[in-house]
């Protein structure tokens, strides 16, 4: 289960929680402009935009979980078990695999309004990555600094849908994510009125409550709710230290702890990592489970120019700075 969410200050930001019981091997991982993405039917790409994002990196292809390019779309992959649908090859339409979805986008276009001509186009492929590793139900959103889509494949077939609230959790799909908001419209960031009944003099106890209501469980649905009601009531300087702060406190919101969620297996699902994308800078920043220290990595830092992945391993290990040392 995992949680996108966008952020708008002077800069746009991206991000995600990934949530799971188990990981894949995550990599900060920069795929410059000439390294060679193989596509299964539409062959070699030797030039295209650089990206960077969180990937689990096989046969040297990197498989992308969030990333963004250099021209500042970013793009993330949620699981949407159960109404993800991929399809046959279809003729006359761009077949893209699902675990080429990423990379193909993020090649080609610098804005969501050029990702939208190439997804009227495109039918997403049953076909896995290898046989060793199953085709993952995933849903993405799709954003830059002005707009930002859901991009669905369901069994009528591929969807794209506004996003207004620039945010994503998992099931159920989209429209139904949106249409539970209409369950909240009374929450408020100030004091609540008193509209109980009539004569009766009722009072606040506490600051907050005219939040009262919104949801606190890890359903994904109930996640869906809390980000976007922090999100879009947020508040936070221009700066980049203030924004990314801000945006880690959003996405902070919606955190899994280890003990909470438990699967029959008796493993617990947990919030992996945490990422937050400077779209403008293309600085992926990102937190782990075990360490809350912000890390980031800069791709303008490194050979843009490069034919071969960068990788970076997630530090993982908690960094605890005594102060009076």
């Amino acid at each position: 289960m995992c949680t996108a969410a966008t952020y708008k200050t002077k800069d746009f930001y991206f991000g995600r929680t990934l949530d799971y019981e188990f990981s894949y091997g995550d990599e900060i991982t920069i795929t410059p402009r000439n390294y060679p993405f193989r596509f299964l039917e539409k062959g070699m790409w030797n030039t295209h935009y650089a990206m960077i994002g969180m990937a689990c990196v096989m046969q040297d292809y990197p498989l992308y979980y969030d990333a963004i390019n250099e021209k500042g779309l970013g793009i993330a992959g949620l699981n949407f078990v159960g109404n993800a649908v991929y399809h046959k090859r279809e003729e006359g339409k761009d077949n893209i695999t699902q675990f080429e979805l990423i990379p193909w986008i993020l090649c080609q276009c610098a804005t969501v309004k050029e990702a939208r001509k190439l997804l009227d186009k495109i039918n997403i492929t049953n076909i896995p990555f290898n046989d060793k590793l199953p085709l993952a139900q995933l849903h993405w959103i799709l954003s830059d600094k002005e707009e930002s889509v859901v991009i669905e494949s369901i069994e009528e077939g591929v969807q794209v849908y506004d996003n207004p609230v620039g945010v994503l959790t998992n099931n159920p799909p989209f429209p139904m994510q949106m249409g539970a908001l209409r369950n909240y419209m009374s929450l408020s960031v100030k004091p609540p009125k008193n509209t109980f009944a009539p004569g009766l003099t009722l009072e606040a106890y506490s600051r907050g409550m005219g939040a009262i209501g919104l949801p606190g469980d890890l359903s994904s649905q109930s996640r869906f709710v809390r980000v976007a009601f922090t999100k879009m009531n947020s508040v936070s300087g221009e700066g980049e230290l203030e924004s990314v702060s801000q945006f880690f406190h959003i996405l902070n919101s919606v955190d899994q702890q280890r003990g909470c969620c438990q699967l029959e297996d008796g493993k617990c699902e947990v919030t992996i990592y945490t990422s937050c994308c400077n779209a403008d800078k293309g600085i992926y920043y990102y937190t782990a489970y075990n360490n809350h220290q912000i890390t980031g990595v800069d791709m303008h830092r490194e050979n843009l120019d490069g034919d071969k992945l960068v990788r970076y391993e997630a530090i993982e290990e908690e960094q605890i700075r005594i102060q009076n040392a």
